[in-house]
């Protein structure tokens, strides 16, 4: 009878980290990110030892950036492929499908159930955590290209205008979709569905809130 296949001591490490990883993000994405302790973090993942989340992550801080940049690859990914295919766009709305479309088709190949976008919420109510992310994000070029895009479009607003109004779009995505996820169906097509109308709807919405008027 053979013996089964040795774990490497780096797979063994990577496969903590993952435990981790997912245990901190459902829970901070319940609870807040606040109120959760390492202690209840290294017990959600299956370890012993209460030292696992410093051993392996160090501070709160930098377990939440790891969570944030385990979603920011592929999101990247998705408006690397958004931006080649608007690239040369004067229409406002596939730019905005360019900021709506790599969140929820991320959370859509998640499959249910999935926490990400109730985190990310948590993230824009703490000022400490608002800007971490956004610290995260800042070297983000393909960011900084949909927004460059988005802004073009809109040359009747003046700059503050704009960042004022983007601000709105952020956070009307990231807490739609956290309210989309609380009640999300456990059924991945049907989940898939509750996506697509989401990000459609939230095209809609966002395109509108844009284009709407300015009072002096």
């Amino acid at each position: 009878m053979s013996s089964p296949p040795r774990v490497s001591r780096t797979e063994q490490v990577s496969h903590t980290r993952g435990l981790i990883l997912a245990a901190a993000e459902r829970l901070f994405a319940e609870h807040g990110v606040i109120a959760v302790s390492n202690r209840q973090i290294s017990e959600a993942a299956g370890q012993g030892n209460n030292t696992a989340v410093g051993y392996h992550f160090g501070t709160k801080a930098d377990l939440v950036r790891a969570i944030i940049q385990r979603h920011s690859g592929p999101m990247e990914k998705q408006r690397e492929e958004l931006l080649r295919r608007y690239a040369r766009s004067t229409a406002l709305r596939d730019w905005v499908t360019c900021v709506v479309l790599p969140f929820t088709a991320h959370l859509a190949s998640l499959g249910p159930p999935t926490w990400y976008a109730r985190f990310a919420a948590q993230l824009l109510t703490e000022p400490q955590l608002r800007e971490l992310a956004s610290n995260e994000m800042h070297d983000a070029p393909t960011l900084h290209a949909v927004v460059a895009g988005l802004n073009r479009c809109l040359p009747g607003l003046s700059p503050p205008v704009r960042a004022d109004r983007g601000e709105m779009a952020h956070t009307l995505l990231v807490h739609l979709c956290a309210q989309r996820e609380r009640t999300l169906p456990a059924d991945p097509a049907a989940a898939a569905e509750v996506w697509s109308a989401t990000a459609a709807g939230l095209v809609d919405a966002i395109e509108g809130l844009f284009r709407a008027p300015v009072t002096r």
